[in-house]
Parts: C-alpha cells; sequence; structure tokens
C-alpha cells in the first residue's frame, strides 16, 4: 500500500533525492565558517521545496568536509542553517538531513571528551527491543527484508531437497518471520517434512526466547518435528564451536546484514607481526592473495564456516561502500545511501506514521550515527558492497550458487504486488540487487561450502 499526505507529492517525482545519485556531490570549493554563513537564515526558510533540499545537500557536505579538516567554527556554521531547514517530521530531504546532522553534531562533540559524555552518554541508544520493533516496522515498510528473506528460503529450499535432517543456522536470529515461512515451505514438501534444526544467533536472550516461542507453537501447529538452539553471543564474540552441528545433518547458513560487523577493526589495529600473518595466510583454506595484507576477522569466520560444509549459505548485505577510512568520502556514500531508503519510506508511510519515525529514528538513524559519528572498533556499521564480500567468500573457500530464476519470479511479482513501480529486483550473473529506482541498496547472494570444477 502507497501512502501520501493530502496536498504532498511523492518525493520520486518531486524532491532533489530523484535524481540525487547524478547530482555533483562534493563540498563546495574553499567553504569555511563564512562559506557556511553567507545566506541569511530568513532566506533560507523562504525556500521552495525543490531548493531547499538542493541547499540542504550542499550545506550538509560542506558540513562533513569541515568536521573532517577539524574546521570546527565552519561545522558550527553549517549545522545552524541545518537546522534551520530540516526537520524529523518533514519531507524525505528534510528527514534525512536532520539525521545526518545529528550524526555530524556528535562527531564535532568527539572533540571535547568531557562535553560529549556529559551529553551523550544520559542519551542511550534505543533498547535491543526497540531495535527489533523498528527492524518489523522497516519489514513492513519497506520490502527489502522480506524480499531478500524469500530469496533465502527459496535457496535453502532448493539445496535441502530429499533431506531428511535440516539445520539451518541464523547469524542474526532475532526476528521469526522468515523462518515461519521457511517452516510452511518444509511443510509443503512432497515427500514430507525433514526434522528442522534451526540455530539462531542474536547477544539478547529475552529476543531470542521470543522467536523460540513463535517458532515451537507453529512447528506443533504444521506437524513438522523441530529443534530451537538459542545461542547467546554476539558475532564477533562467537565461538563455532556453540553452533552444534552435527554429523548427518545438512547444513545451510544465513546471514543477514549481519557480516559487515566483523570487519569493525579492518583498519584500525596495528599491522600484525610478520609470523602471525603467515600463520593466518596458511590457516586460511584459500591462499590466492585475495585477502592481503592479511586475514581479517571476517575472512577468519568465513573460513570456519567454510569448515563446516555448509551446502548452501546465503548472504544479504547493504550495497553501499561505507567502510572508508575517510569521512568526506564515507558522508557522500551514506548521504546518497540513506536518501534512497528515506525517499522509499516516503512513499511507503505517512509523514505523521509512529512506524515510520521508529524505523528513521531507532534503525536508519542510529546507523546513521555510527558511520558518522564513530571511528575505531565503535564503527560496527561498516557495508561494503558485493565485489567484496564476493573476493571474501571465495577467499575462504566458497563457490558462489546462482540464485534459480524460479526465486527471481517470485522476488518480482511480490514486488510488483506492492502497489509501487519504484521496488525492483535486478538479477546479475545468480545475484540479485534490491533495488528503489535504479539505485541498488541491497545484495542477495548464495554460496556453497565447497568448491566444484
Amino acid at each position: 500500500m502507497v501512502h501520501q499526505d493530502e496536498g504532498s507529492s511523492s518525493s520520486v517525482t518531486s524532491s532533489p533525492l530523484q535524481n540525487f545519485s547524478n547530482m555533483p556531490l562534493h563540498p563546495h570549493p574553499g567553504a569555511g565558517a563564512a562559506g557556511a554563513g553567507a545566506t541569511p537564515p530568513w532566506m533560507l526558510r523562504e525556500l521552495r521545496s525543490d531548493e531547499r533540499g538542493l541547499c540542504l545537500i550542499h550545506l550538509l557536505l560542506n558540513c562533513a568536509a569541515a568536521a573532517s579538516s577539524g574546521r570546527l567554527d565552519a561545522a558550527n556554521a553549517a549545522l545552524e542553517h541545518i537546522a534551520t531547514l530540516a526537520a524529523p517530521d518533514g519531507d524525505a530531504m528534510q528527514r534525512v538531513a536532520a539525521a545526518f546532522a545529528e550524526a555530524l553534531a556528535r562527531r564535532a562533540l568527539r572533540a571535547w571528551p568531557g562535553l560529549c559524555r556529559a551529553l551523550l552518554l544520559p542519551r542511550a541508544g534505543p533498547t535491543p527491543a526497540e531495535v527489533a520493533v523498528a527492524r518489523r516496522h522497516f519489514f513492513d515498510l519497506c520490502p527489502f527484508l522480506r524480499l531478500a528473506g524469500a530469496a533465502a528460503n527459496q535457496a535453502i529450499l532448493e539445496a535441502m531437497e530429499s533431506e531428511k535432517i535440516v539445520h539451518v543456522i541464523d547469524l542474526g536470529g532475532a526476528d521469526a518471520t522468515q523462518w515461519l515461512e521457511l517452516l510452511h515451505l518444509l511443510a509443503a514438501r512432497p515427500e514430507g517434512p525433514p526434522h528442522f534444526r534451526l540455530t539462531a544467533v542474536h547477544e539478547h536472550k529475552d529476543l531470542l526466547s521470543r522467536t523460540a516461542m513463535a517458532l515451537t507453537k507453529e512447528a506443533e501447529r504444521l506437524d513438522v518435528p523441530f529443534q530451537f538452539n538459542p545461542v547467546v553471543s554476539r558475532l564477533d564474540a562467537l565461538d563455532v564451536e556453540s553452533l552444534r552441528v552435527k554429523t548427518g545433518e545438512a547444513l545451510a547458513i544465513s546471514s543477514s546484514l549481519q557480516l559487515h560487523r566483523l570487519l569493525a577493526t579492518d583498519d584500525d589495529t596495528p599491522a600484525a607481526p610478520t609470523a602471525d600473518k603467515e600463520r593466518r595466510r596458511k590457516s586460511s583454506p584459500d591462499s590466492s592473495g585475495l585477502l592481503s595484507p592479511s586475514t581479517s576477522r571476517a575472512d577468519a569466520f568465513l573460513g570456519a564456516l567454510w569448515g563446516l560444509s555448509p551446502k548452501v549459505m546465503v548472504v544479504a548485505e547493504q550495497e553501499a561502500s561505507h567502510n572508508t577510512p575517510g569521512l568526506t568520502e564515507r558522508f557522500v556514500e551514506a548521504l546518497n545511501y540513506y536518501a534512497a531508503l528515506f525517499d522509499c519510506l516516503e512513499v511507503g508511510a505517512a509523514r505523521g506514521s509512529v512506524e515510520r519515525a521508529r524505523v528513521e529514528r531507532w534503525l536508519l538513524g542510529e546507523e546513521i550515527k555510527n558511520i558518522v559519528a564513530c571511528d575505531g572498533a565503535e564503527r560496527r556499521e561498516r557495508h561494503e558492497r558485493l565485489d567484496r564480500w564476493a573476493a571474501r567468500m571465495e577467499g575462504a573457500g566458497f563457490g558462489r550458487v546462482p540464485l534459480s530464476y524460479y526465486a527471481l519470479l517470485q522476488a518480482r511479482r511480490a514486488a510488483q504486488g506492492l502497489g509501487c513501480d519504484g521496488f525492483k529486483v535486478r538479477e546479475e550473473k545468480g545475484t540479485f540487487f534490491l533495488c528503489w529506482q535504479e539505485r541498488a541498496l541491497f545484495s542477495v547472494s548464495a554460496w556453497r561450502g565447497r568448491r566444484f570444477d
């Protein structure tokens, strides 16, 4: 269902976000405190919507450039003007600008650790339950996670044909939705359902408990033999042995928007000693040089998963480049990416929607703050594009499995049934790219645990 406020038009046709990715996005040369303050606030308030959007974009870019170079007076001046134009309950550009302005302000505050601690520590982020609620709202308002889950389930179903014991490992297991759908698919198999074991990894026990209750109840109703194995752990601290993979079962692994968190120290730790790098290089299933200069935590983790010999591993990740060390480049990429997501929400939900506000504040806003305001191990939202993940997967020993044509038809049919032409599914070499308009926002790829020539 497409929601739209009376008297307003979708940003798909009226906002500068429509052509955002085609704009020359870069800070204005020589923009400083004077440049940021050149336009009087009363003039800014009288801009038309499209003019206001363009002005916000360039103010944000200049603010990011100033923050990156330590010119905090210039950053402060730009933030003053952004505050005049941005609004967390306005149009899509105003809302995304408000989120990025808060992130930039937080980054600027880090220059004064005392102020930062005093102001930011009392304002803790959303609780795990609130994040789970926001993710559920995002699932309902935008179809990307729904389409990714459906593609993953189809790949698992096809890989597990005729298997009697199926074990699925969910590396982000706080949401039962995808697995409820898989239970129905397994129950409908012509040969009858297998014994289904689900191992779900999440750092919060209460969320895992709710998932277990929902799945156990539905499995009993469908008469599917079911066992739930909760693993309370952050992904970066996961002991692979706790996954309890047994001989004789067919294994599938699913990771939805999780693996990028393992990149948190890739560009922030000192180079490992030569002997240690050589040891880790030799321990990798593949020593082709793809993983230079050293094996990262993500690469080591993928190697451990390869050692479990899964029949299929399905990976969904943000199709974005938010892992560059320089703030300005990262900021421009993130502004493009999240502008598209906020634009999608502008079409999918009314501006006064509580659900939309939760998604923008508790989910997307938190990701933006982490990308812009944090560095080092604190910066966990290090999204990378599929080509980088493909190199990692292949370097760990995985071989690509094309997602089926039937899965593509299902995904496209689901996207077309949403009542909005903006949602699209693009297929390239057996991988799905989930798009808003022409911009790919998420990728879904499938892999098998050993190479076949």
